[in-house]
């Protein structure tokens, strides 16, 4: 592992199953082939899907973490996952706050998530708030507890009827300190032009590791969806998200096959991205722009995913030296980014690489069309409104076969 690069506290731990089952509690749950899998013993409940009103009985288990050690006072979390939800499957997600041998907050949901929309909406939990902690969807923010180590429970649910069971491959959490300006909460991650944003502190990240590469990435615009299909989330205006994903899974050669968006219709512009803008929408806050959500979306295509934070850019360059893009979220005012010429208090977009000076080479899908999507912007302008707007968080999405960079001594990947 190299140093630790200067800025604030962020870690990121992960546990990958089937190998990591031992290392907490299993209810009900088993090893699989591929992940944690339901047992036969596993347990009954009923479930109301609050958007429909339908209620249905479920097999149910759960697997719980051990308490992980942050080594320093969290103020966010943010949890990520791979799995497999085919029909009449989901899994919720839940999380909580410890500080020494003391849970010091209770148990928050953070997502009711599964593949498609034909067994439950998929959904973040609103409405949860208390003297310790709140969710604002799909991250817990930490207000009034002292939060140094986190703990993390699935519930695997599946029909008795199912032709297939849920499968957890991968459980993960990213936990930053609170030196940070902006919120970037999934709300305001609409990726169209919106109310100024005050402009954050600069950061630090001296060019390095990627100047002068740029990846091919393919260039998808959003904007050639505003007049078409206006569901999960309003339309193309909306759908920075799912568009930055489904240009990197195709980047890979991952996206999905056209059989599984040939419900689209009418197909054009771009059916892959209505698709990924479906089934990644979350129906309590109506947006395509959870964050794990679109990460879990990312996994079902044979790809390993998750949501962490770097601390700068100088981090994010040994991802591209690695052959890998990375989806930031960021927020700006129009003229605080030189070349990003709109307001947004919340968007994501895909950084492909580095010009030979450094600067950030940019695919970002707010543009009229393609050929518009790719952008260079000045380094220390865009890192501000990254870091500021949503605290350095990325979605990283690479086949398992490309390795990641050697991670800093902490660890935030």
């Amino acid at each position: 592992m190299t140093a630790v690069d200067p800025g604030r506290d962020v870690t990121y731990h992960r546990f990958r199953f089937p190998a990591d089952l031992h290392l907490g509690t299993a209810d009900g749950v088993a090893a699989g082939p591929d992940g944690l899998v339901l047992a036969a013993l596993a347990d009954r409940v009923e479930h109301t899907d609050p958007h429909s009103g339908d209620t249905a009985g479920y097999d149910s288990a759960t697997w719980t973490s051990p308490v992980v050690p942050v080594g320093f006072a969290a103020a966010e979390l943010v949890p990520s996952w791979t799995a497999d939800a085919p029909p009449g499957c989901w899994l919720r997600v839940e999380l909580r706050g410890w500080a020494g041998e003391t849970a010091t907050t209770g148990w928050y949901e953070l997502g009711r998530w599964a593949a498609d929309d034909t067994t439950i909406h998929r959904s973040s939990v609103p409405g949860q708030a208390d003297g310790a902690a709140r969710v604002a969807a799909d991250t817990l923010l930490v207000t009034g507890a002292t939060v140094t180590g986190w703990q993390v429970r699935v519930t695997l649910l599946g029909r008795p009827d199912a032709p297939a069971g849920p499968v957890l491959r991968t459980l993960g959490v990213v936990a930053s300190a609170g030196d940070r300006t902006g919120s970037g909460t999934p709300a305001t991650r609409a990726g169209a032009p919106d109310g100024p944003v005050a402009p954050p502190a600069p950061r630090s990240g001296a060019a390095g590791d990627a100047q002068g590469r740029v990846l091919d990435v393919p260039r998808y615009a959003q904007r050639l969806h505003a007049g078409g299909e206006t569901r999960w989330g309003g339309g193309g205006d909306s759908w920075c998200s799912p568009t930055c994903v489904s240009m990197v899974l195709d980047f890979w050669g991952a996206g999905p096959t056209p059989d599984r968006y040939a419900w689209v219709a009418p197909p054009a512009p771009r059916p892959v991205v209505v698709h990924a803008a479906r089934h990644c929408y979350d129906h309590a806050y109506a947006g395509a722009g959870n964050w794990p959500f679109n990460t879990a979306y990312a996994g079902l295509h044979g790809v390993d995913a998750f949501v962490t934070r770097l601390r700068s850019l100088a981090e994010a360059e040994r991802f591209v030296a690695a052959g890998i893009p990375l989806i930031v979220s960021a927020a700006f005012s129009r003229g605080q980014v030189p070349g990003l010429d709109y307001d947004t208090r919340g968007h994501l977009i895909v950084l492909v690489g580095f010009t030979a000076d450094g600067d950030p080479v940019l695919n970002d899908p707010y543009a009229p069309d393609d050929e518009g999507v790719r952008r260079t912007v000045p380094r220390a302008a865009f890192e501000a409104a990254w870091q500021g707007g949503s605290g350095g968080v990325v979605y990283v999405v690479r086949p398992e076969s490309v390795p990641l960079p050697p991670a800093p001594a902490q660890a935030n990947w």
